[in-house]
């Protein structure tokens, strides 16, 4: 029987499209299985069986890094999954990190290696879309991903080694002042500071994405510059604020400065304006807590533009210190404090490097 001609270009193109969907899907299966070592074959229950793992903490954990709930007879586990739960229980058995932190650490890991994954798709596929005749249902990009995995692998070990080389002598070296003078406070002093772009939410109704994102990355690779050349540590970047700790207060006051004065250099970032506090602060699991952080938060949300205020400590630190003009401002009310007493610092002279 003779079939009618549209009837059979639309047959042809159904088949056409469902072979696209299956490509797809073949390509989407291999660059899985290829990131995470495997097919997936294990239940939640077959992984604490073989790992020799309670259930509950299987369930606990893998909530805690971030991933929607499982349930017990979905098959969602590869035999990685089944080594790091054994590896990660054993590791809390030894006693080398406090069952009660367990979690805490699992998700602060889950937390930030989430954001750096989501960082690197996007580049990565940014990468392929401007790549001619190649498109993500092609098998060529399981290939592409095989070969980046490991170069990308080997660069976040070394980022990592160099990093945990460096909070260890920081570590090292607190322990021995310790040792020195037992009396000394157990909690470290610090300076906190919050630094955000002064109408940035203005600026979202005004621009399109590109140039936002544009002024994002600007203010974020200054941010970093800025704060590391003079000794500082950023705790996380919000968008358009950042902060960030010290452990000196000039290392803090001249992060305030240097960042305003090289963002005024650059006609795309806003202007910044800056609150400094100082004071015992908690470190826990990479974040910081504390009156201190509540502090500097509130001090940036009064701040002017291109201004920088801090707390009564820090201002008289600064005295003592000379080369700033520590000014005393009006008490202002904000939540959390009826009457914050605010400084104003200018600097004197420029610090050398």
């Amino acid at each position: 029987m003779d079939q009618d001609p549209d009837t059979a270009r639309t047959a042809a193109a159904a088949l056409a499209a469902h072979a696209v969907e299956d490509a797809g899907e073949d390509v989407a299966k291999s660059v899985e299985v290829t990131l995470l070592g495997g097919e997936r074959k294990y239940t939640r229950i077959e992984v604490a069986k073989m790992a020799g793992v309670p259930l509950d903490r299987i369930h606990r954990l893998w909530r805690a890094m971030g991933f929607a709930a499982a349930g017990d007879d979905d098959v969602l586990f590869t035999d990685a999954d089944v080594t790091a739960a054994r590896i990660g229980y054993d590791f809390v058995e030894s006693g080398l990190i406090d069952s009660r932190l367990d979690a805490a650490l699992t998700r602060t890991l889950g937390h930030f290696l989430s954001r750096l994954a989501e960082m690197q798709v996007q580049v990565v596929w940014d990468w392929i879309s401007k790549q001619p005749g190649l498109s993500p249902d092609e098998p060529e990009i399981a290939t592409v991903v095989e070969a980046m995995l490991p170069t990308m692998q080997q660069l976040q070990d070394y980022i990592w080694r160099r990093h945990l080389a460096a909070f260890a002598d920081r570590a090292l070296a607190a322990q021995a002042e310790a040792m020195d003078d037992p009396g000394a406070e157990r909690v470290p002093r610090q300076v906190v500071g919050f630094v955000d772009m002064v109408g940035y939410t203005r600026l979202t109704r005004q621009t399109d994405e590109h140039q936002l994102l544009d002024i994002l990355e600007r203010f974020e690779a200054l941010a970093a510059d800025v704060v590391y050349e003079h000794h500082g540590r950023i705790v996380k970047m919000i968008g358009d604020e950042v902060l960030f700790v010290a452990d000196s207060p000039a290392d803090a006051v001249e992060i305030a400065f240097s960042l305003g004065e090289r963002a005024a250099e650059d006609v795309a970032i806003p202007e910044l304006r800056t609150g400094l506090a100082y004071g015992r602060v908690v470190n826990r699991l990479g974040d910081v807590f504390g009156e201190v952080v509540n502090v500097a938060a509130r001090l940036t949300s009064v701040a002017r533009p291109d201004t920088v205020l801090v707390d009564s400590n820090l201002a008289t630190v600064l005295r003592v210190a000379g080369g700033y003009e520590v000014r005393s401002i009006p008490a202002t009310s904000v939540r959390g404090y009826s009457r914050l007493r605010p400084y104003v610092v200018r600097r004197l002279r420029r610090r050398s490097r």
